[in-house]
């Protein structure tokens, strides 16, 4: 499933792969693993997967192959064979998972490569051990979720120590996750490149 992160209501100058406003990108993510799907952050402007989920501003942008399902979230879209994310995702009749996922499972591909269920669960184990992550700790997400680095850094770790995750917040938190090159308040910074 071709995932594009991004605002619920783009503007001129916001670029794919930042939060702002809108967590629906990174539940989108979070769905696809859970249910044997990998989540492709890698996507191009030719999409030949199972969906896309993205903005319904965006999805203009995205030549679907024949198959290919668009979900798209914030609009709603003028299209008829777009499906509405957030109705779906809420839907009155929630699906059971098929099935149980097995650690080298595929679960996250992006411009680097297909990583497994076990290797981003024991990314996001080291990042917390790293950082001193745990319930206390409060997150900025920072960073495009364009990675297997960023989804380790800015979800999965806070996740498992149970941290409190900031996106779309100009305030400093403990700790935060940012591009490599990218000025950012807090004085511990996560650079997604470094975790996987």
């Amino acid at each position: 499933m071709a995932v594009v992160v991004g605002p619920k209501n783009p503007a001129d100058g916001d670029e794919p792969g930042y939060l702002r406003d809108c967590p629906d990108g990174l539940l989108a993510i979070l769905a696809a693993t859970m249910d044997g799907a990998v989540a492709d952050l890698a996507t191009g402007a030719e999409i030949d997967a199972t969906a896309l989920v993205a903005p319904a501003g965006w999805l203009d942008r995205y030549e679907l192959a024949p198959g290919t399902k668009a979900l798209a979230y914030g609009g709603p879209s003028d299209d008829p064979t777009v499906a509405a994310f957030e109705r779906e995702l809420w839907s009155e009749n929630p699906l059971q998972p098929p099935g149980e996922r097995a650690p080298e499972d595929p679960a996250l591909r992006d411009a680097d490569g297909t990583y497994s269920h076990s290797e981003l669960l024991t990314a996001s184990e080291r990042v917390v051990e790293s950082y001193d992550i745990d319930d206390e700790t409060t997150l900025a997400f920072r960073a495009p979720v364009t990675s297997a680095g960023a989804v380790v850094a800015g979800l999965l770790a806070p996740l498992r120590a149970g941290a409190t995750v900031r996106f779309g917040d100009d305030s400093a938190s403990d700790v935060a996750v940012a591009g490599a090159d990218v000025d950012v308040p807090e004085k511990t910074v996560i650079r997604p490149g470094d975790v996987v």
